[in-house]
């Protein structure tokens, strides 16, 4: 009986759903699982059944059977900003598609994580976890996760040895390679064929290894095409440091010809600064290019030429890793490349 004196209502089992529906006690558990092949109209039949019988699966009885949890970790410096919020949507989207639930952990503002949350993420028993930041080692994921491989995401100099703690870390882990080159090289080209001699770079955080290995690139791009090294002023990816580090650039500094930047919110700070600070016009005056394209880089007001990361194939990818880990677990490192190509619009011209 219920509190209010009503006869308790019998929770609906798996194989009541099959008895209603005339199927094996089987094929009800692969109706729930979307990478079991089963004849769609029956997965249906087994699906609305269930509905009305108000029947879902045991989730923690089926972790028990399959070793399985289907959730996935999900680690972020921020969850806030334009770009972390946008992939955070589009990758749980994915993830629910596939059948996996997200558990989304941030780290501390220097990027690290508590040993006493890394513990508690232990307890969920994840089947995989993404870092998209690098001040979490392998060996340390690797330690508190068990089973678990972890995925990061790298940026890597084409033509140059790589460095860094994905390197250096000799624990299993898997790797989603970001190839900057492409895009920034098309965007300096751009850049020179539109008369842009003096270019400045928009930095983001110091401790961002994409942010380094996107100033480094840089670099060697402008090197290679005979262009004098980029004047480099401080920022963070957010748009007031960037709105007033412009200032500083264009009136402590000799200002530049074009402005690119390590992120689009950071493009946004300094084309607004040229904007209502000094009357200055982009593309006339100023050109400007951004990094990431995010889903503001199209609005009217910035029509900001940026360096695309394809947001939907770099999901995919991630998604690839998880599920090639799963179907694999003893297998070497994964890993998948991705390259970044310049999107044109009304700040450069």
């Amino acid at each position: 009986m219920s509190e209010t004196g009503a006869p308790a209502r019998e929770r609906a089992t798996a194989q009541m759903v099959a008895e209603r529906a005339k199927v094996s006690r089987v094929a009800v558990s692969r109706a729930f699982n979307p990478h079991t092949s089963l004849k769609p109209e029956k997965r249906a039949l087994i699906l609305r059944i269930a509905q009305e019988l108000n029947y879902t699966p045991d989730r923690a009885a089926r972790a028990l059977v399959s070793g399985r949890s289907h959730l996935v970790g999900v680690i972020v410096p921020d969850v806030c900003s334009p770009w972390e919020s946008q992939e955070i949507d589009a990758l749980t989207t994915a993830l629910q598609n596939e059948g996996f639930a997200t558990l989304l952990f941030k780290t501390q503002t220097d990027m690290s994580m508590d040993e006493t949350l890394l513990t508690y993420m232990k307890g969920f028993n994840p089947d995989a976890v993404i870092a998209f930041v690098e001040n979490i080692p392998p060996a340390t994921l690797a330690r508190v996760l068990d089973r678990a491989v972890p995925i990061y995401v790298h940026y890597p100099l084409e033509g140059q040895p790589e460095t860094g703690v994905l390197v250096s870390d000799k624990t299993l882990h898997d790797r989603l390679n970001i190839m900057q080159r492409n895009g920034i090289e098309q965007a300096v080209a751009l850049l020179q064929g539109y008369g842009a001699r003096r270019i400045a770079y928009l930095s983001g955080l110091p401790r961002s290894l994409a942010s380094v290995a996107r100033e480094q690139t840089l670099r060697a791009v402008m090197a290679d095409r005979g262009l004098a090294e980029p004047i480099v002023f401080p920022g963070d990816f957010t748009y007031d440091t960037a709105y007033a580090a412009t200032i500083d650039l264009f009136r402590v500094g000799q200002g530049a010809d074009a402005v690119f930047a390590a992120n689009d919110v950071g493009a946004f700070g300094v084309i607004d600064a040229l904007r209502h600070e000094f009357g200055l016009r982009v593309p006339q005056d100023v050109k400007v290019v951004g990094f990431d394209d995010i889903e503001q880089s199209h609005w009217k007001s910035y029509s900001l030429t940026t360096v695309k990361i394809d947001l939907g194939e770099r999901v995919r990818a991630l998604v690839r890793l998880i599920l090639r880990r799963l179907n694999d677990p003893g297998a070497p490192a994964f890993v998948e490349t991705l390259q970044t190509r310049l999107v044109v619009r009304g700040t450069v011209g």
